[in-house]
């Protein structure tokens, strides 16, 4: 396998989401606004984190994932109509936190990156509001290790 545009092998990527560009996710200045990019990394998080089961935590003990950073390097402007392409994936894992790293990608620029991003999460306990340890389960799912 070889390192792509974004440095990371596309097959580590953990998840991969399409999401169809709205007219109102435009800015006034005919582009995409920035925020959107964030909102898409969001969507692919979220998708991730119900596929690993960290819903289903929080669900049943109130603890869950906090967004504590988020970083976005654009690349490229997108703009409407499109489809990109957000791939997450789990960079790191840490005690209680762990980094989440993406790359979006424009179909109408030939699948061309653009933007990259990182977020680091910390799992709390939201009673408490103070960090927790990942519990093993979660940590194998998030490894992609079945049991």
């Amino acid at each position: 396998m070889t390192a792509g545009e974004s440095g990371i092998v596309e097959s580590d990527w953990a998840d991969s989401t399409d999401i169809t560009v709205n007219w109102g996710d435009m800015d006034s200045l005919g582009h995409v606004n920035h925020s959107v990019f964030a909102r898409w990394m969001e969507t692919s998080r979220m998708k991730f984190f119900s596929d690993i089961g960290i819903m289903n935590l929080y669900e049943s003990s109130n603890i869950g994932p906090i967004l504590a950073k988020i970083e976005v390097d654009y690349k490229a402007p997108v703009i409407f109509p499109d489809v990109v392409n957000c791939k997450t994936s789990v960079s790191r894992i840490g005690r209680s936190s762990f980094d989440m790293a993406y790359v979006i990608r424009s179909s109408n620029q030939e699948n061309k990156i653009v933007a990259v991003g990182k977020v680091v999460c910390v799992l709390i306990d939201y009673t408490s509001g103070k960090p927790v340890e990942i519990p093993d389960t979660l940590r194998k799912s998030i490894l992609g290790i079945k049991e």
